[in-house]
């Protein structure tokens, strides 16, 4: 019988966006704090230095369950990885947030689901049907509408270091959730952290210069938090939640970000949320639901 398959199918796609929601929920403070160390640290040590918080906690994961280095076929795949999550986009955001405020950040990138469900298409051969393109272009286009209504439509520099992100994003998702299928998504991230230490050690190094340690204690929660959550456990769920429900369907939670991360930033950034932004939330909220039940195949 089909029905067993079936539900087995739904409970899985049900799990890997409640997974993807939790992930979400741990990057949707990103821009903020980011933008917090920046403005103490200047960009390379954060924007690098993260990752190195990352490694360490991945590397006493790793030791304390013996888990043994990926196989070398999965290689090539986790290297894009770092090239998307551990480097790219942290540093174009770190970048980006020196031209334009959190709140727009946030918008932009608001933008990375229709990117990741893109590539994932290129890369692992997956084929979304018509109506969820529909589905993820509304919630896309809502985005999009929010940027243009609070006046960041124009194209700037920090806009095109956002886009660097989003492609960076785009890319170090799908690999990282097509490695942990294979291996599970809290070894994928620690395997990305570890494997990008070549990278990030020297360049954080560099970046620490500038540092005296007398920054204010906001600037160190700041950089520990999208170090320990945001690049690390944050991961967890989200690799495994991409994995399990499809990299193109669970994507679309990430709609959910941008206003997430206004609601942050009005917290700790004293940054304005009004109603447009509450009516483009539960727009988003429904073409996430209409996505979900969108055959993907």
């Amino acid at each position: 019988m089909t029905i067993p398959d079936n539900a087995t199918r739904v409970d899985r796609e049900t799990r890997g966006l409640a997974l993807g929601f939790v992930g979400v929920a741990c990057f949707s403070a990103s821009l903020p704090f980011t933008l917090v160390a920046v403005r103490e640290f200047g960009v390379i040590f954060p924007s690098f230095g993260r990752a190195v918080i990352a490694a360490v906690l991945a590397a006493i994961a790793l030791g304390i369950t013996r888990t043994p280095l990926p196989r070398r076929g999965l290689w090539g795949r986790l290297y894009m990885a770092v090239g998307g999550v551990a480097v790219g986009f942290p540093a174009f955001t770190g970048l980006a947030l020196q031209h334009a405020p959190s709140g727009h950040g946030a918008v932009v990138i608001g933008l990375l689901p229709a990117a990741t469900a893109g590539w994932s298409v290129l890369r692992t051969g997956s084929r979304p049907s018509m109506r969820f393109w529909m589905f993820a272009a509304v919630g896309a286009g809502a985005i999009v509408a929010l940027a243009i209504a609070e006046g960041t439509a124009a194209v700037a520099l920090g806009d095109l270091y956002l886009l660097g992100a989003i492609a960076s994003g785009a890319i170090g998702y799908t690999e990282g959730a097509v490695v942990s299928r294979e291996i599970g998504g809290w070894q994928t991230i620690s395997w990305i952290v570890i494997f990008a230490l070549p990278i990030t050690v020297p360049v954080t190094l560099i970046g620490l210069g500038p540092v005296g340690f007398d920054e204010p204690w906001t600037a160190w929660l700041g950089l520990a938090y999208i170090g320990a959550v945001s690049m690390f456990f944050g991961f967890f769920a989200w690799y495994a939640g991409l994995a399990l429900g499809g990299i193109a369907r669970v994507s679309q939670i990430q709609l959910l970000q941008p206003m997430m991360s206004l609601v942050w930033a009005s917290i700790f950034l004293h940054e304005q949320i009004d109603l447009l932004i509450v009516v483009v939330a539960l727009v988003v909220l429904a073409s996430v639901a209409g996505s979900k039940r969108s055959a993907i195949d």
